[in-house]
């Protein structure tokens, strides 16, 4: 029980310093309570949580607590979290980001459609929605609003660039962010008619080179609507389902650099991975309500957002030898978070009590799990390039 109010101080002290609040201090302390039993259970289980709550209420008090809390209709995750996740981007101004959407399904009842800041090996949390939905494939307008979400939370003067799979594309998806101002590098399917001056129409598939080489083709028009001028990337690429067919969309003029940029892509998949089977076994969870998933999509972003800080900070300080048995960097930040979590509350060391999140490349980038360490590696031994 000490260690689980110890982390409970910490983590209360972290979410008031960075100006969190909810209309009652009661959510406010069940909120609070929720990440601890999360953090240190490792599991999404309401009666496993109230174990670690400190209190004389009895067990079933506690699990109607955190259930209500689950359930309560005046909770609107975007609006408590916002506050959390500027206060992590404070000193990202002027810098470039990469927000990464995509989706996740829970039991083929859930679509989970989520918008995250790329940060070394894995994704952060920006913005959120659960939709009722046994499809992976979701209409903008049913998500639109988390991109307006991420962008209202964005540091000033930074370049935006989002990444999204070929499910994602729309139209009116490309005309959304040049609104927001960002920048977009969106995987096209192989069916779509590409338009270039003086030459006759094109589907993606058909202009795609030979592998060992890549295909740039600047300031071309895409769909019947001649959407553009754009730019595309067109390669073949190894995945961990073998070569893949890649057609990068960018509204920039495009090189090898953007297959790399879209690579990163791949970084959100670990985030949901964190959520499910790699962390908090979401999928084990027996909350079976959208607007309930999305309270719980609060609690884990939150949890998330300290275990990947306490990792980067436990890494910077040269601490990492404590947990990592790895000569290099063997775990992901998040892991290593999780792990000084529990040596540190074990041997009465010092918990982190602020966000450390540092901008710019990975001082000791690593491969964090098999899946990771064959992320897309564009095979490009020569290279064609074409201005039209």
């Amino acid at each position: 029980m000490d260690n689980s109010l110890t982390l409970y101080r910490i983590i209360m002290d972290l979410i008031w310093q960075n100006g969190v609040r909810f209309h009652d201090l009661r959510i406010l302390t069940t909120f609070v309570w929720a990440v601890v039993g999360l953090i240190l259970s490792g599991q999404i289980h309401l009666s496993r949580w109230g174990l670690y709550r400190f209190g004389r209420a009895n067990a079933a008090s506690k699990e109607r607590q955190l259930a209500r809390w689950l359930d309560n209709p005046h909770i609107l995750p975007s609006h408590i979290y916002r506050r959390l996740i500027r206060s992590v981007l404070t000193d990202w101004e002027g810098q470039r980001i990469y927000l990464a959407l995509d989706s996740s399904q829970l039991w083929g009842r859930f679509t989970v459609v989520r918008v995250a800041l790329v940060y070394r090996g894995r994704a952060l949390p920006v913005s959120w929605i659960v939709l009722a939905s046994q499809s992976a494939s979701v209409a903008l307008e049913n998500y639109q609003v988390i991109l307006a979400e991420a962008a209202a939370v964005l540091p000033r003067r930074c370049q935006v660039i989002l990444l999204a799979d070929r499910g994602f594309f729309d139209q009116n998806l490309l005309i959304q962010a040049r609104n927001l101002g960002w920048s977009f590098r969106i995987r096209l399917k192989s069916s779509f008619w590409v338009y270039r001056v003086n030459k006759p129409r094109a589907k993606v598939g058909r202009l795609m080179p030979s592998k060992g080489q890549a295909l740039f083709l600047h300031k071309v028009w895409i769909t019947d609507r001649w959407f553009g001028p754009v730019h595309l990337a067109l390669a073949h690429v190894q995945t961990v389902r073998g070569f893949e067919e890649w057609g990068i969309l960018s509204d920039e003029p495009t090189s090898l650099e953007t297959l790399d940029e879209y690579a990163l892509r791949f970084d959100i998949e670990e985030n949901f991975l964190d959520d499910k089977s790699a962390g908090f076994q979401l999928e084990a969870s027996q909350i079976r309500d959208a607007a309930a998933l999305s309270r719980l999509g609060l609690i884990l972003a939150t949890a998330t957002l300290y275990l990947v800080s306490s990792g980067v900070a436990i890494v910077a300080m040269g601490k990492r030898h404590l947990i990592d048995p790895h000569w290099n960097r063997g775990l992901s930040y998040f892991q290593i978070g999780w792990r000084w979590i529990d040596h540190a509350l074990a041997h009465g060391k010092r918990l982190l009590p602020f966000f450390w999140f540092e901008p710019g490349p990975d001082p000791e980038p690593v491969y964090a799990s098999k899946r990771q360490a064959v992320k897309p590696i564009a095979i490009l031994s020569s290279l064609r390039l074409e201005v039209t």
